[in-house]
């Protein structure tokens, strides 16, 4: 297996993992853990069911586990608290939580299936995929939003080769777009302004693949 997530590529064959180009240097145990949620991904795998893949016929705590977590995050620059790979389910376990794409499939919005739209939240691009795009805590969700005012369905984005539109979906706090609650569906252009509750997001748009985003219609 080889691919590559973020700025990060993994491959199973050499028992590599790289971040910008650059080895990472990981434990046995840790590897064997990362290749074992990126392969269940987006599923989220019990603490039991990791314990018994990672260290088979043997018997070791949770606090092993956890510990090879956070290896895992400092390896790939992950926050615990704003997971962009590995994220908790509490009570249960963990599940990769990062976009996949095969390594040899061209970045950006060029690749197949992807778009000319993302969403950025604080210092996290999300890149959102032709088709529909569900924003929420749910497992479907396009990217995990851990947040108490953002309900598990909560809004969808729909992409097609030249628009995207914002739809909410029945959430409890609402969903805004340039401040204003989302009735209906709502078309998206560059540097607009979305909040799913309190949560802020900023759409950008590309102009084309391998150009950067286009800036003549954002907000401040």
């Amino acid at each position: 297996m080889d691919v590559r997530f973020a700025n990060c590529t993994l491959d199973t064959d050499s028992r590599e993992l790289r971040r910008e180009g650059q080895p990472v240097q990981v434990s046995g145990k840790a590897f064997r853990l990362l290749e074992v949620l990126v392969k269940s991904a987006p599923k989220a795998l019990s603490k039991d069911e990791l314990q018994n893949r990672v260290w088979p016929d043997v018997f070791v705590s949770e606090s092993n586990l956890a510990s090879l977590v956070a290896e895992l995050r400092r390896a790939l620059g992950d926050d615990a608290r704003r997971p962009a790979f590995i994220r908790t389910v509490y009570g249960f376990g963990y599940a990769f939580c990062g976009e996949l794409e095969p390594k040899g499939t061209p970045a950006g919005p060029g690749r197949s299936g992807a778009s000319r739209f993302r969403l950025l939240w604080g210092e996290k691009e999300i890149v959102l995929a032709q088709g529909e795009n569900i924003l929420g805590r749910g497992p479907e969700s396009l990217q995990w939003i851990d947040r108490d005012t953002v309900s598990r369905r909560h809004a969808r984005i729909v992409v097609t080769e030249d628009a995207a539109t914002l739809e909410d979906l029945g959430s409890k706090n609402g969903t805004f777009l340039r401040g204003r609650p989302v009735e209906g569906v709502a078309p998206l252009a560059d540097g607009d302004e979305i909040r799913l509750g309190s949560v802020p997001f900023t759409v950008r748009v590309f102009a084309d693949p391998g150009s950067t985003a286009t800036r003549s219609r954002a907000r401040r």
